[in-house]
């Protein structure tokens, strides 16, 4: 199989595909297009962006009938065919990591998103051959290349093709080596990244995690990053990944701290989901769900680490660490769905819910990237308690490593168990039950009082009573975008999309809401004016006592000895 990827016209953010495939012996041929990719679990119907299919016969150039027979398969008459040409198009305005971007400046795209696959030869070789628009375009990728073919690479198999993003184009291409290996950051876009400091700062971070897991599994790796007017996000592959990042964010400090824990999560998944992975993930299907309850161990335990690694590399010191966890915590304790939703049924439900928000998301669900991140925390707590620092969540990311990782045999949530108990050396059913199975509340202090530490609510200094709603001025109006369950405000019936429009008869707006509410106590009701569908109303609403506004982990009070010394040993 050969594929052409061709970009004749960039403006029109078509790329051009064509498939040649060789020594055909079936009488149809079926191709399809995967539905979503590795690493994003949602959805996401890449066919809908194909157009302008056709088949016809190498040999004679004649064309071949062919259909689409559902929303991802088309079937090719090719009886008496064995050579055949495939033609299509797919459109590429979308710059995120997960989709493709084609404009007068480069083109960038995720294999999933634009190559279709045969069943039967699925691992099977595929080269591909780039044909840039301009001859000053250059070509990134991790793909190896072929000898004497230019712009030319070849994938072992889909999976590989899959796996090996490709960035065509302007771009700037810094070259690095971390313990031995070459690295490569290819930048596209116009911003203020400060590339020495980021390449100083990136060696650290994979020095650290190569650290964890002695060694690094590749010999090469290549840092795609796009600076684009407000994106963000990452998406991890074996041997690169690819980061989108808000082209001016990276003078200020916290902005630039950002990005580097967003560097340190991308980078630790090469390990941790990519070769250490969910049973279910083994072998993907790329036509559907691939269901898992374990994406809180594959994102949330690297969501822990990324804030717990630019620490260990100096990047920033422990003040930093627990203002990012302060920060982490509040989250999830303003997320009413933490009562709600089990962390191992987010993970399941991450197909219909983390990535499909609507105005009611946060009363029903919880990220597994979040409240995976704090169990991963209170894990590591507990293992380093119990073995008095000497153990920690690292063994676990180490045994995982060596018993599922090298292998790349998927894990299955019982194996996870067995390895967190083996490091541990206790039984973690009731842990694991607790805090996947239901939505008992993460005893923080409890874990963290060994380490001198303690979570402490911060109220505002002047008291807001509680209604439970959020508002924003859009166009001129006034509209609630959030009403959190069974507060005031939705015992009084304000539903998100309500237009509020006084208290007590006064007009109120988003920017003083909060004023207006100090006005008032915890007890007193008030009339709330609004337009719900366009109706006029009044509700009354009764406000309960202020809620904290965020969480600090903080010390505590005459810390004994050994409680510093485990602080000292967890953080530096």
């Amino acid at each position: 199989m050969l594929y052409q990827v061709a970009m004749p016209k960039p403006k029109s953010h078509l790329f051009e595909v064509t498939l040649q495939i060789s020594n055909w012996e079936k009488k149809a041929l079926v191709l399809k297009m995967p539905v979503w990719t590795p690493g994003s679990y949602l959805v996401r119907e890449y066919a809908r962006h194909v157009q302008n299919f056709t088949a016809t016969s190498s040999n004679s150039n004649q064309s071949l009938v062919s259909r689409k027979i559902s929303k991802n398969h088309w079937q090719v008459i090719t009886e008496n065919q064995t050579e055949v040409t495939i033609k299509y198009r797919v459109f590429a305005n979308e710059l995120t990591v997960r989709t493709n971007h084609l404009d007068a400046t480069h083109g960038y795209f995720n294999g999933a998103a634009l190559f279709m696959f045969i069943s039967e030869l699925i691992q099977e070789p595929i080269k591909v051959q780039i044909i840039p628009p301009k001859p000053e375009w250059k070509v990134t990728t991790t793909l190896a290349t072929v000898a004497e073919e230019d712009n030319t690479f070849i994938a072992q198999d889909f999976d590989t093709l899959v796996d090996s993003p490709i960035e065509i184009g302007e771009q700037d291409i810094y070259d690095f080596e971390v313990l031995g290996k070459p690295h490569q950051y290819a930048i596209w876009g116009k911003g203020n990244a400060q590339v020495k400091q980021i390449i100083k700062d990136t060696k650290k971070i994979i020095e650290v995690e190569a650290e964890i897991f002695e060694g690094l599994p590749y010999e090469k790796y290549i840092f795609l990053l796009h600076l684009s007017g407000s994106g963000y996000g990452g998406l991890e592959h074996k041997e690169s990944c690819s980061l989108n990042y808000p082209r001016f964010g990276f003078k200020n400090k916290d902005k630039y701290n950002r990005f580097l824990q967003l560097v340190a999560h991308e980078f630790f998944h090469l390990w941790n989901v990519k070769r250490i992975r969910p049973k279910v993930l083994e072998t993907f299907n790329y036509e559907q769900e691939n269901y898992t309850t374990s994406l809180w161990f594959s994102e949330g335990v690297t969501s822990y680490y990324d804030i717990l690694i630019p620490l260990r590399a100096g990047i920033y010191h422990r003040k930093k660490f627990l203002e990012n966890l302060s920060k982490d915590i509040t989250r999830y304790l303003s997320i009413p769905g933490r009562n709600v939703q089990p962390l191992g049924e987010s993970s399941f439900d991450a197909w219909i819910k983390l990535y499909r928000r609507e105005a009611h998301s946060d009363n029903n669900q919880i990220s597994y990237y979040l409240k995976g991140e704090l169990v991963a925390l209170l894990l590591d707590l507990l293992i380093r308690n119990k073995h008095h620092n000497q153990k920690s969540l690292d063994d676990v990311m180490r045994l995982m490593w060596e018993r599922y990782g090298k292998t790349e045999i998927g894990f299955t949530p019982e194996d996870l168990q067995q390895v967190f108990e083996e490091v541990a050396q206790q039984d973690l059913t009731d842990f694991f039950t607790r805090y996947l199975e239901t939505t008992e509340a993460l005893p923080f202090d409890d874990y963290l009082a060994p380490f001198g530490l303690k979570i402490k609510p911060i109220y505002d200094k002047e008291a807001i009573p509680y209604l439970g709603i959020k508002v924003k001025s859009e166009g001129g109006k006034e509209i609630v975008n959030f009403t959190e369950a069974n507060s005031p405000g939705a015992i009084a019936g304000i539903d998100p999309n309500d237009e509020l429009l006084a208290i007590d008869g006064i007009r109120v707006t988003a920017d003083n809401l909060n004023e207006r509410l100090k006005d008032y106590h915890p007890g007193d009701t008030i009339a709330i004016t609004i337009f719900h569908q366009d109706e006029l109303l009044t509700v009354s609403a009764t406000l309960e006592k202020p809620q904290p506004t965020r969480y600090e982990v903080v010390l505590i009070d005459d810390a004994s000895d050994m409680q510093q010394k485990n602080l000292s040993e967890w953080l530096g």
